[in-house]
């Protein structure tokens, strides 16, 4: 990823996020019974976003640290009342937020972690203790693969590098099945599945809470409308009902795995 698309992937608005994107938490709810955390256990939020599903884990009386890289996001969490800072998940091994964690939480935020996945592997397993486990949920191969296509398309029609704006890391389920046990992690529980979602609003504010790397390269406000514009009208015969009702094609990966007692 170049470092204005970077740029761009850390300049979220946690307000946009919360009406436009609300449903990533809501569908995964059930991600915490995955977790299961007792009262007291010590739980790092990778990518905790707003704090929304922090705030979740809290309510389980867990002892819970959100990380993210996006400062209004952290401010965000803060707001709510949920321990959080901003962190990169590439960062994770230095141990700026700690270690000796009982489990890494995380939805929705490790297929933006696109720049080295080893090292964001590697840094969870540096701040978990001995027999930690990280629980996550994340977009698979296949995840919104129209949604990325247009706007890749629509972004080189315009002369821009689309492995250069792209800022998501869609693995099979093999593939991170390999870099997990590659890591010395045993895998306990992973499966990919298809969830496709209604949008709560129109695909134009998807594209510009959730797809920001691309739609921010276009500097211009007008020349940015007309890039969204066109990517709307590529996906609306696919993912548009006779009413305009928008849906998405999310896949999902979501796994338990757990590091050896010993190294």
């Amino acid at each position: 990823m170049s470092r204005s698309a970077e740029h761009a992937d850390r300049d979220w608005s946690a307000a946009d996020y919360g009406q436009h994107a609300g449903f990533v938490v809501d569908l995964a709810a059930d991600l915490v019974d995955w977790l299961a955390p007792p009262p007291g256990e010590r739980v790092l939020d990778l990518g905790c976003g707003d704090g929304t599903m922090s705030l979740r884990l809290l309510a389980r009386d867990v002892a819970v640290t959100g990380v993210d890289a996006s400062p209004a996001m952290v401010a965000a969490a803060c707001e709510q009342g949920v321990p959080a800072m901003v962190l990169d998940g590439h960062d994770l091994a230095t141990g700026t937020a700690g270690t000796g964690y009982d489990a890494v939480f995380s939805n929705a935020a490790l297929h933006w972690m696109k720049h080295d996945p080893d090292a964001v592997i590697a840094g969870i397993k540096t701040v978990l203790r001995p027999g930690g486990r990280v629980v996550a949920e994340f977009g698979a191969t296949g995840n919104i693969a129209p949604i990325q296509a247009a706007l890749r398309a629509e972004a080189e029609a315009r002369g821009h590098d689309a492995d250069a704006l792209d800022p998501w890391f869609f693995p099979t389920e093999a593939d991170y099945r390999d870099r997990l046990e590659n890591a010395g992690f045993s895998i306990e529980r992973i499966e990919c599945f298809e969830r496709p979602t209604d949008l709560p609003s129109d695909m134009a504010d998807w594209l510009t809470t959730l797809a920001r790397p691309f739609v921010m390269a276009f500097t211009a406000g007008a020349e940015r409308d007309a890039y969204v514009c066109d990517v709307v009208e590529r996906l609306r015969p696919e993912l548009a009902d006779a009413n305009g009702h928008w849906h998405a094609p999310y896949v999902r990966l979501r796994l338990i795995a757990r590091k050896p007692e010993q190294d």
